[in-house]
């Protein structure tokens, strides 16, 4: 039998009234699917595991996502499309309503995929590093500040492209000196904790 994990019933009383329905259906969907699925909260979001992480939900101010951990390996072309874009859409689109779903039969089907891929133990490619040319540059002071604390450069080394990307831009932006280094202080306290820059307009 599955796991469930009562901050998981947290989060979605938490969320917006829309999202509710949306996510309930999502993770009976899940259960249904994979009966052997746990239950977690990781980066502040309901995750759901199984022989390692399996798929995702989250819920923003106006609309919800649902993301695959394996999407790119996966045999759907859209759902490859949309992991590569690293959007906080997720990887079924913008999610605002029930309607937006897949059919039960088509979401279930990609859930058993994602199982099997997990049964069948594939791995994902190895992620490129920090320092990739092909990613954002990351500054020197930047790294040097995170390196400070192991948790926040572990994480930051974790994080997907997009999100590194939301830190690095918006500390670079930083008209002045004083505001530079009052978000470097805030974006590595926020980072050792596994949130992402935007994380306040996720519910909780």
């Amino acid at each position: 039998m599955g796991k469930y994990d009562p901050r998981v019933d947290a989060y979605i009383a938490k969320s917006q009234e829309f999202s509710r329905p949306i996510l309930e259906h999502l993770r009976v969907l899940v259960h249904k699917a994979c009966p052997e699925v746990e239950e977690t909260v990781k980066w502040g979001f309901p995750h759901f595991d199984y022989k390692g992480m399996m798929c995702s939900m989250a819920s923003f101010k106006q609309h919800c996502a649902f993301s695959f951990w394996k999407a790119s390996l996966m045999k759907d072309k859209k759902l490859v499309e949309n992991a590569r874009s690293e959007s906080s859409m997720g990887h079924l689109g913008r999610i605002t309503s029930l309607k937006d779903l897949p059919k039960d039969k088509i979401l279930i089907s990609y859930i058993k995929e994602a199982k099997k891929l997990n049964d069948e133990d594939v791995k994902l490619p190895p992620r490129k590093s920090i320092q990739s040319k092909k990613e954002i540059a990351v500054p020197d002071y930047f790294i040097r500040a995170l390196k400070k604390k192991r948790s926040a450069i572990k994480n930051f080394g974790d994080f997907s492209p997009s999100h590194k990307k939301e830190y690095i831009e918006w500390i670079t932006e930083a008209k002045t000196e004083e505001t530079r280094s009052k978000r470097i202080s805030t974006a590595v306290d926020w980072i050792a904790g596994g949130k992402p820059r935007n994380w306040k307009y996720m519910e909780k």
